[in-house]
C-alpha cells in the first residue's frame, strides 16, 4: 500500500482521535486485545490475502490510565487501479463515525498487517508506523503471521518504534554519522510490546469444556514434525536479504573510495595553488584569486544507511524464525528418541 496514502490516513485519524489520546508517554505494560479482534484479522486474511499480498486494517480501542486496550478493528478494503474514485481517508472516517454512533470504541490506536514468512521489516512499515506514532504516541502495529498460525501456533506481535528511532525520523538524518551519533542499530529500531488476548468468562468456560472433551488421540498431531517447506522458504528469503545486504555494502564501499579519491584530489589541488602563489610572490606578482573549493569538488552523495539497517533487522528476524522452527523440531526429535528407547 502506498506510504503517502498511509500518511494521509494517519493525519485524518489523528484529527478525529486526538482528544482521546493519552497525554504523556505511552504505557509499556501488556496490551489486552479482544478475541473478536484477532478473529477479524484472521478472517480478513482468509478472505482477501493471497500469497505474498498482505492485508491491512485499523485498530480501535481506548486508553485506561497508562494502559492501551485494543477492542475493535476494521479492514482496509482491497481495490484495484480501476477504483480511481475510492477515497481511503473518507472510508476510514466514515467507518469511525459509524462506530461512534453505535457506541463502539472508535479511538484510533494503531493498525495491523499480515506478513509472509515474517517479512515485515521494511521502509514502508517504518514510514507508516512513524506517521501513526507521530500523530498518536500510543499507536502500535500488530503483525499477524498466517503461516505460523496455520501450523497450530497463533503468531501475533505488537511493535512500536523506539524513542531514538522516532527522533531520527523526525530529523530525517539517515546518514551514517547521524545514525552513529544516535547510537541506532537494527536491534534498537522496534520494541515489542507484550499482548494478551482477553477472553470473557463465558469463553473461558467454553474452552475448558472443549478441553475436557478432547481425547489423548486428538493430541498426537502436536508431535508431528513441521513441514520442511517452511524452513526451506525461510532460508531462501534469508539468502535474498543477505544478497541485498551485500549489494548495500558494495555501494557504501564504492562511496568511501570515491570520497577518499576526491579528498586526495582536493588536497593536491590546494598544494598546487599554494606552490603557484609562492612562485608568483617571488616574482612580485599578485596571488591567484580565491576560489570556492567546495563548488569545484562537490562530495559524492552518500547512500542511505537506514535501508541497510532495515535489511539487517529483517535478516535478524529470519534468523530468529529459523531458530524457533529448528528448536521445536529438535525438541520433538529428542522426545521421540526417548520414547522409542523406553519402549525397546
Amino acid at each position: 500500500r502506498d506510504v503517502a496514502k498511509r500518511a494521509r490516513m494517519s493525519s485524518a485519524a489523528s484529527s478525529a482521535t486526538r482528544a482521546g489520546s493519552l497525554n504523556g508517554r505511552p504505557g509499556r505494560s501488556c496490551i489486552p486485545i479482544g478475541p473478536h479482534v484477532v478473529l477479524k484479522m484472521i478472517k480478513h486474511y482468509q478472505e482477501e490475502g493471497q500469497g505474498t499480498e498482505v492485508v491491512q486494517g485499523v485498530l480501535l480501542g481506548l486508553v485506561v490510565e497508562d494502559r492501551l486496550e485494543i477492542t475493535n478493528c476494521f479492514p482496509f478494503p482491497q481495490h484495484t487501479e480501476d477504483d480511481a474514485d475510492f477515497d481511503e481517508v473518507q472510508y476510514q472516517m466514515e467507518m469511525m463515525r459509524s462506530l461512534r454512533h453505535v457506541n463502539i470504541d472508535h479511538l484510533h490506536v494503531g493498525w495491523y498487517q499480515s506478513t509472509y514468512y515474517g517479512s515485515f521489516v521494511s521502509r514502508a512499515l517504518l514510514d507508516s508506523q512513524f506517521s501513526y506514532q507521530h500523530a498518536i504516541e500510543e499507536s502500535v502495529v500488530l503483525i499477524y503471521d498466517p503461516i505460523k498460525t496455520a501450523q497450530g501456533s497463533l503468531s501475533l506481535k505488537a511493535y512500536r518504534l523506539t524513542p531514538k528511532l522516532m527522533e531520527i525520523c523526525k530529523e530525517k538524518d539517515f546518514s551514517a554519522e547521524g545514525l552513529k551519533k544516535a547510537m541506532i542499530g537494527f536491534e534498537h529500531m522496534f520494541e515489542e510490546v507484550p499482548i494478551v488476548i482477553k477472553n470473557s468468562h463465558l469463553i473461558n468456560v467454553l474452552m475448558w469444556e472443549l478441553e475436557e472433551k478432547s481425547t489423548v488421540a486428538d493430541k498426537h498431531e502436536l508431535l508431528n514434525l513441521s513441514s520442511s517447506n517452511h524452513l526451506e522458504k525461510s532460508l531462501q528469503l534469508l539468502m535474498d536479504r543477505v544478497d541485498d545486504m551485500s549489494q548495500d555494502i558494495v555501494k557504501y564501499n564504492t562511496y568511501s573510495r570515491n570520497l577518499s579519491k576526491q579528498q586526495q584530489q582536493k588536497h593536491q589541488y590546494t598544494q598546487r595553488r599554494q606552490q603557484e602563489n609562492a612562485q608568483r610572490q617571488t616574482r612580485g606578482e599578485p596571488p591567484l584569486p580565491e576560489e570556492d573549493i567546495s563548488k569545484m569538488f562537490k562530495p559524492p552523495q552518500p547512500p542511505p544507511r537506514m535501508d541497510t539497517l532495515l535489511i539487517a533487522g529483517q535478516i535478524n528476524n529470519y534468523c530468529q524464525n529459523v531458530k524457533e522452527f529448528t528448536s521445536q523440531n529438535l525438541g520433538k526429535l529428542f522426545l521421540a528418541e526417548a520414547l522409542q528407547g523406553h519402549n525397546s
